[in-house]
């Protein structure tokens, strides 16, 4: 018997045995039956709760599947800059916080983007030294591929003259040689291993609070991602299980591991896909680039004035010696690839090792490319041909789309976010954010996947509007597509009987709705494991 029936309302199963239901009955966790109200109500019992869904919407629990869930949490014990609008705004939230601190307590804060600022200029550490010259701080660029730190910090981490740039990484300096605070790729790990670990308690509460915002946005599941470095690995990996342990881990989370510790995994027996329905480990994560923005992305063609075509991060030999490893030992693999001589050169590396085997991976989390941000026309058709999934995320593009222009040319921009002709070619998607780099609020990516416009409907057509997703393609990618790269898609994804009771109810349809108004869209009730954890 049922323990709660929601009846009434408009669901979308994505379940083609029920194509068409109004009425859901929850028990102990999972979905016990979908039908219509007469036969659903009929199951109910003296002590089951049932719901008047008054026309609602429903959907499956939603899984943002690219998120720095752990950073994003103690990011939020922080300064959040994503909104500056110019360099002083950034020193003004700096100066407030060093009010707040006290003196050798460091300053930490992420989202600033000089691009978007009203006069873009590029910030050096004598911009923070001014006003911060007793707290270490550090100011992660939107993108957490650059970062600014000020003296302080960088005395901190013997960052100097005679410091040599770190493999996979840049110091900036000025023409003297001395470094000017902007640190690039894994340059900035040199500040973060100096700077203090947040206790347990303060981790726990920061991740509790996290889930409760993503519940309030219908998000049900995170894909978790390290970002570069594998530092802060364990630690993560801790607050996940502590939090399970108490029974206050209320998402499904699938957790990737660093790729610096991939013969760590192997030689232990870890395989991706261990664990259960509610914690699980993913594949182990790899860099083979950087990113646009600030041009370490690594391109076929130089970006445009200039004479560089960005850069590798992980050398393609290394690549593939883990990606072999990985496949052998039962190991999943998620490489991070914007450029596209990165999405080319990884896609040659999959094509020798995979070599035909697609079914090893059939029961665990799926090999995947992380961003495909701007790939080659030759080379979109060729993920599904080895099973890869691509791991997208849709709400860049609406931010992304002057720069690219600007950086690439039109000519190379249209091959950018192809997210169509990756559908198309029968490519599995599986939308995230990169929160922080963005909003996880999944109802935004939607509406840029479906309308590739900026929220005041620029460009008119949308952005390369050939490469737009319907709404029913883009929630797929939030829930199934989600589902099928951790390797659960018998678990969750769809309205289904026997799979786990995540749904959310909407205030507005986003099916009927007008599709620059999805992202406006308000969650109504989250359910998670069968029980609300969110109510508006």
């Amino acid at each position: 018997m049922p323990n709660l029936i929601f009846f009434n309302g408009k669901l979308h199963t994505q379940d083609e045995n029920i194509p068409h239901a109004t009425a859901i009955a929850l028990r102990d966790g999972r979905i016990l039956a979908v039908g219509d109200d007469t036969e659903i109500r009929a199951l109910a019992h003296d002590e089951t709760e049932i719901i008047d869904l008054q026309g609602k919407r429903v959907l499956p629990g939603l899984t943002d599947s690219h998120i720095h869930f752990y950073e994003w949490a103690l990011l939020l014990q922080g300064i959040m800059l994503e909104d500056t609008g110019s360099l002083a705004e950034v020193q003004s939230l700096v100066r407030d916080a060093v009010k707040r601190q006290k003196s050798g307590s460091w300053i930490i804060g992420q989202g600033w983007n000089q691009d978007n600022w009203d006069e873009p200029h590029t910030p050096t550490k004598a911009d923070l030294d001014e006003i911060a010259p007793e707290n270490p701080v550090i100011l992660w660029r939107k993108d957490l591929h650059l970062a600014l730190a000020n003296s302080a910090a960088l005395d901190l981490a013997q960052i100097n003259v005679e410091t040599p740039d770190p493999a996979m990484g840049v110091i900036q300096r000025d023409e003297n040689g001395e470094p000017n605070g902007l640190l690039k790729e894994l340059a900035i790990n040199l500040v973060r291993s100096v700077m203090p670990t947040p206790t347990n308690e303060v981790t726990d509460v920061a991740m509790q609070k996290t889930m409760t915002r993503l519940h309030a946005l219908g998000i049900t599941g995170v894909h978790d991602f390290r970002i570069m470095g594998g530092e802060s690995g364990a630690t993560a990996f801790r607050a996940f299980q502590r939090l399970h342990t108490k029974k206050q881990l209320k998402l499904r989370a699938l957790v990737m591991l660093p790729g610096e510790f991939a013969e760590q995994a192997a030689k232990t027996g870890l395989e991706s896909g261990f664990g259960d329905d509610f914690l699980r480990i993913g594949g182990i994560k790899l860099f083979s680039d950087g990113a646009l923005g600030p041009r370490t992305a690594w391109m076929l063609e130089n970006f445009e004035n200039e004479s560089h075509t960005g850069m590798p991060l992980t050398p393609m030999s290394e690549m593939a010696e883990k990606i072999a490893l990985a496949e052998k030992s039962g190991l999943s693999t998620t490489i991070h690839a914007i450029g596209d001589r990165a999405v080319r050169e990884l896609l040659d590396v999959y094509t020798e090792i995979l070599d035909g085997n697609l079914h090893k991976q059939d029961a665990r989390p799926k090999h995947r490319i992380e961003h495909v941000q701007h790939s080659h026309p030759d080379d979109l058709t060729r993920l599904a041909s080895l099973g890869l999934v691509a791991s997208v995320q849709p709400l860049h593009l609406t931010e992304d789309m002057d720069m690219v222009n600007s950086i690439l040319g039109m000519k190379r921009a249209r091959n950018t976010y192809a997210f169509r002709d990756l559908l198309n070619a029968g490519t599995t998607l599986a939308f995230g954010s990169d929160c922080p780099v963005v909003s996880p609020n999944p109802f935004l990516g939607i509406q840029a996947a479906v309308t590739r416009q900026r929220n005041d409907s620029t460009p008119a057509e949308g952005w390369f509007p050939s490469q737009r997703l319907t709404v029913e393609e883009s929630l797929f990618a939030y829930t199934m597509g989600a589902a099928i790269a951790a390797g659960t898609e018998n678990m969750q994804g769809s309205l289904s009987p026997g799979k786990v009771a995540d749904l959310v109810i909407l205030e507005d349809d986003i099916f009927e709705i007008p599709a620059l108004e999805i992202g406006k869209t308000k969650v109504a009730m989250t359910i998670f494991d069968g029980g609300v954890v969110y109510r508006k």
